[in-house]
């Protein structure tokens, strides 16, 4: 089943998420003008899992109904406060149920047409744009396959089929693995259940040949893999090759942003949060202020070759750190 326009889902929480989300709206409506998709933004609500109220700053609500965006709150039953990542997992069921979605991370601007992308919802797939984080090699650990194997046996899920052979054994490409910056699916309430299935399922009771494993921050590229396979999908094909590409980027933090990405895109960003109904709103969080609005991200620019980046993430953090400019 191909739709041009899935409905799409990302989360906005107080903080950061809030401001993003705006960021999202604004960039999706000025590179998509026609889509015909409903952006929904799905809410955490007050609740014994939030020390605080998770809910987003009247300001951005108000910026966000402008751009004709859907708020939609949900409760948390299983995540919260101390695995805030389980939002997009618990929010899917805000979702209008049996509608083609697409889930984003917030902090992602869309940067072309994304009527362009041929989403198959019968093949579900997320982004490959990863680094080896998980599992974890230890000195006593049993090695990639038997940590796999054991969580597709669990949920009695057929494991070949979901190698990539072309890939050694025991090298962690061979197995599926994504970021969780994007996936999608035919139908979110679904897709949800069975993603709160498995990820409380291997939070709560792992497999032992987890024992050693770190699960947070990873329980959602934990289980995500495995939800997908369960649904008949896996890695994305070349029809989809615009994500994390010239439809959608991925930029996690704007420190990050104003490192690597290219010129283009770093015009982009500030063009479309050069509005004064935009910039009103933005700059109330700190980040934005400081980076977009007061230029000191061309001061993060400065001290990088796009050109010659560094292949981990890990080193261009601790660069901008180390020069005074990081902040999320």
């Amino acid at each position: 089943m191909t739709d041009r326009h899935p409905n799409i889902m990302i989360v906005g929480q107080a903080g950061r998420l809030a401001y993003e989300a705006l960021l999202f709206a604004v960039s999706l409506r000025a590179a998509s003008p026609d889509y015909q998709g409903r952006l929904i933004v799905v809410e955490p609500q007050p609740g014994p899992l939030w020390q605080n109220d998770p809910r987003m700053p009247a300001p951005v609500v108000e910026a966000l109904h402008a751009q004709k965006v859907e708020i939609r709150p949900f409760a948390s039953e299983h995540f919260g406060q101390d695995y805030p990542q389980g939002n997009k997992i618990e929010g899917l069921k805000a979702m209008p149920g049996g509608e083609p979605f697409v889930f984003f991370d917030t902090d992602t601007l869309i940067t072309g047409d994304l009527g362009q992308i041929a989403f198959d919802f019968d093949k579900p797939a997320a982004s490959m744009r990863r680094e080896a984080t998980w599992p974890v090699e230890e000195l006593y650990w049993p090695g990639y396959t038997a940590i796999w194997k054991s969580l597709y046996d669990r949920f009695g899920l057929e494991f070949e089929s979901s190698l990539d052979l072309s890939q050694p054994d025991e090298h962690w490409e061979r197995y599926l693995y994504f970021n969780a910056g994007w996936f999608f699916g035919a139908d979110p309430v679904a897709f949800g259940a069975r993603f709160t299935e498995y990820a409380t399922a291997i939070r709560d009771n792992p497999p032992p040949e987890l024992v050693i494993q770190p699960l947070d921050p990873w329980l959602d590229q934990i289980a995500l893999p495995l939800v997908i396979h369960s649904f008949g999908g896996g890695r994305p094909g070349p029809e989809l090759a615009g994500l994390d590409g010239g439809v959608s980027y991925h930029y996690r933090y704007l420190p990050l942003l104003y490192a690597t990405a290219g010129d283009a895109v770093v015009d982009y960003l500030e063009s479309v949060t050069a509005p004064n109904k935009i910039k009103k709103v933005l700059k109330l969080h700190e980040p934005f202020r400081r980076l977009v609005y007061q230029k000191r991200g061309h001061q993060v620019r400065a001290l990088f070759d796009r050109g010659d980046l560094p292949r981990r993430e890990a080193a261009i953090r601790n660069k901008i750190k180390s020069a005074g400019f990081w902040m999320r």
